[in-house]
């Protein structure tokens, strides 16, 4: 699957400020400020160094998407999300390549992403990816 481009890296962070300052003292420049996810109840942060986005996700409220994900995990990377030229396709290739969205099977908007519609999908291989839809 040629046409997939990695466009950041989902770091799970409990404390976001934190978290932010750590990454800026490596390098790390803010992408984007700290934009609030009413859908999934997350704060979000972009930072980028050399190239590398990573998107910073700590849970806003206790029934967050990612509550129980850092009960369980701590800080840690936790998805890789990737854009594509050709939503359809790609989405229907992961499918058949076994990898099963985690909630529907219609893309949402992503604030932090201008608005732009995401889908997330897990792989008993690898975990879970996101794939921008539009």
């Amino acid at each position: 699957m040629s046409n997939l481009k990695i466009h950041h890296i989902g770091y799970l962070v409990k404390k976001m400020e934190q978290a932010k300052k750590t990454f800026e003292s490596l390098g790390y420049q803010v992408e984007q400020d700290t934009v609030y996810d009413h859908i999934r109840k997350v704060d979000i942060c972009f930072l980028n160094k050399d190239g590398y986005r990573v998107e910073l996700v700590s849970p806003a409220s206790p029934d967050s998407v990612v509550a129980g994900l850092i009960k369980k995990y701590k800080n840690t990377p936790y998805h890789i999300c990737y854009e594509t030229d050709d939503y359809e396709a790609a989405f229907a290739k992961l499918r058949a390549d076994g990898f099963l969205p985690t909630e529907s099977l219609t893309p949402t908007p992503a604030p932090a992403l201008g608005g732009r519609s995401v889908i997330f999908l897990v792989s008993a291989a690898i975990g879970m990816i996101e794939l921008i839809a539009d």
